[in-house]
């Protein structure tokens, strides 16, 4: 567990550092744990819309995904809606099962484990890990990063 506290330490630092994330004289957002756990739920409500613009609404211009169903790295809003539009067909609806919720200065880290349940029934239990930004409006997603959870 001091592992994973160090990681995510060293990960808000790096993210907080970064000039396109955050500068020295923007001041530091209120924003509690609860509030960055209810960004899954406004991204699943999106994907819920069926609609691969309002899934892309939630991320950076320069947002990284590295999505679950996809070997290819998604860096711009067209190649992340191409990604969507593909997975929304399947109709996914997430849950979260479990989450840890860092938060920096205009930053956050929300990562643990998400089930998806598709149209078919099918389920695909994941792993995640969603960074934000916050960009003096509004929390975006800076990268997204989902796994399959492997067996055994």
């Amino acid at each position: 567990m001091r592992f994973f506290g160090i990681f995510f330490g060293a990960m808000i630092a790096v993210i907080s550092s970064a000039p396109s994330f955050a500068s020295s004289t923007q001041k530091c957002v209120a924003v509690n744990k609860a509030e960055i756990a209810q960004l899954f739920d406004r991204w699943n409500r999106s994907l819920k819309t069926g609609s691969s613009a309002k899934v892309a609404e939630n991320y950076a211009s320069d947002a990284v995904l590295l999505p679950t169903l996809s070997n290819r790295i998604r860096r711009t809003d067209n190649e992340r809606q191409e990604y969507f539009k593909e997975f929304l067909k399947k109709k996914p609806v997430g849950k979260t099962d479990s989450r840890t919720v860092r938060l920096g200065c205009n930053v956050a880290i929300d990562t643990g484990t998400y089930t998806f349940t598709f149209k078919d029934g099918k389920k695909a239990p994941a792993r995640y890990t969603f960074t934000y930004v916050w960009n003096g409006k509004k929390w975006l997603i800076s990268s997204h990063h989902s796994s399959a959870v492997p067996k055994g």
